[in-house]
């Protein structure tokens, strides 16, 4: 009996949740740093606004744990070779500062909702109003750095998907759409 070959694909429940904890990301992080920061917390939309950036939050939180659950179960394609191996382990350990960077964004968010007893607020309509300032609470500090980390991440994870796929034309792409995992 032969050993499996490795894939040269990601199972595509890991492209799935890839592309759409993507999307959510994006979506949250444009959310807090434009609409939320724009909004002053005497604004009635603004719990509205709260309730939908903390759900997706949440949500992203949970895809985050149950995606790197099946990264870690799943056989995967071999890490992305640049030809130089300082780059291939940053490569490496910027992958997992996604999955790192993710989960403290969501918990400084979560740290941030419970000092300043949002849910009540935000979810269970108490008709109490927001806090002044976010920023009386220290997860706010958190939640800001680690924003500004996930868009630096963002931007190289791009630039490299760019130059892996139009300079080294490596077809690096593939591995993160459906398919043939064996092809």
């Amino acid at each position: 009996m032969s050993a499996p070959t490795q894939p040269t694909r990601y199972h595509p429940f890991l492209v799935t949740l890839h592309w759409l904890l993507a999307l959510m990301i994006g979506v949250a992080l444009f959310a807090g740093g434009v609409l939320l920061a724009e909004t002053p917390n005497s604004d009635p939309d603004k719990i509205f606004m709260l309730r939908a950036h903390m759900s997706i939050g949440i949500l992203i939180l949970l895809l985050m744990l149950v995606r790197l659950f099946v990264r870690l179960r799943t056989s995967k394609p071999a890490h992305a070779a640049t030809g130089n191996p300082k780059l291939d382990k940053a490569g490496v350990w910027t992958h997992w500062a996604f999955y790192l960077f993710v989960i403290l964004m969501a918990g400084s968010g979560i740290g941030i909702s419970v000092l300043a007893g949002l849910p009540p607020i935000v979810f269970g309509g108490s008709g109490d109003p927001l806090p002044a300032d976010f920023w009386a609470y220290p997860p706010r500090y958190a939640h800001a750095v680690l924003a500004n980390v996930l868009m630096v991440l963002i931007v190289l994870h791009i630039a490299a998907f760019a130059w892996h796929q139009w300079i080294k034309k490596d077809s690096l792409f593939h591995r993160m759409w459906f398919g043939d995992r064996q092809s």
